[in-house]
């Protein structure tokens, strides 16, 4: 039997790099010690969400992967820990900038970086004006015995990211996250929505999904949480509510995950000679 035991975190972030990258180093060990091998933060745990608004002085946020505190920080601990650790950052690429994850080695080595996707652009998460759309492409990791593909948040809402990395080899999708409340209508609450779309595409691919965010109120936003892990079968396993800070582990077992997968014929009953619409501008 071919286990794997991940972590999902928790919690509410300041506005000063070193203080979160404290609170998240607290949590990394937490899981560790707990026997996880590939641990999830939120996105942008550095600081504060700050695309809540458009501000040019913000953009000195941003670092180069190899100079970035919250990268450097977290190859430490992976090295230290041996771990795997999924590390979202505000990246810094010569004129351009990006909101990338380092994806980071149990010996602290940077094994490469995925570039968002999909950038939001609406009241309160402005992205667009800080990022440009990621270049890489969808990615996939070795770690652990498998493989993970991993999504940045605005990414987990397409299911053809889920469908492209697991058509990559992933067994597992993780997604940082960094949503709350709708500035535009105070009303909604999207977070059964958020939750429901990844555990959508732990139903059609037949694949666990770990998913993170933050919580607590900076500036106008109030941030959810909800963080959570599903199984294949899209049953959570683990799941945290609104105000709740601290270390989601789960142990899944791959040997089961790939039977029910083949037993279920999605990727058996493809057509991809019909999907062509699919890569079509509208």
């Amino acid at each position: 039997m071919t286990e794997v035991t991940v972590a999902a975190l928790q919690l509410a972030l300041s506005d000063d790099v070193d203080t979160n990258i404290k609170a998240v180093s607290e949590l990394v060990r937490e899981a560790a010690a707990k026997g996880a091998q590939v641990i999830l933060p939120p996105e942008l745990f550095e600081g504060h969400y700050f695309c809540q608004v458009e501000d040019e002085g913000l953009f000195a946020r941003a670092k180069p992967t190899a100079s970035h505190p919250a990268v450097l920080a977290m190859q430490k601990l992976a090295d230290e820990l041996g771990v795997f650790i999924p590390t979202s950052f505000f990246e810094a690429d010569g004129p351009h900038h990006y909101n990338s994850l380092a994806m980071i080695g149990p010996d602290g080595k940077v094994m490469g970086v995925y570039r968002k996707s999909h950038i939001p652009d609406g009241p309160g998460y402005e992205e667009k004006f800080y990022f440009r759309p990621g270049n890489t492409g969808f990615k996939v990791w070795p770690a652990a015995s498998t493989t993970i593909g991993i999504g940045i948040c605005w990414d987990q809402w397409y299911p053809e990211t889920a469908r492209a990395m697991m058509l990559m080899g992933a067994e597992l999708l993780f997604y940082p996250t960094a949503i709350g409340n709708e500035p535009h209508d105070p009303d909604l609450d999207t977070s059964r929505l958020w939750r429901r779309a990844m555990i959508g595409h732990a139903v059609s691919n037949v694949v666990p999904v770990i998913a993170s965010n933050r919580i607590g109120t900076e500036n106008a936003m109030t941030f959810y949480g909800h963080s959570f892990i599903t199984n294949e079968r899209g049953d959570l396993v683990a799941e945290f509510g609104r105000d709740e800070t601290g270390v989601l582990v789960a142990t899944l077992d791959l040997d089961r995950v790939k039977r029910h997968r083949a037993a279920f014929g999605f990727f058996r009953d493809r057509r991809p000679e019909l999907y062509g619409r699919l890569a079509q501008d509208i």
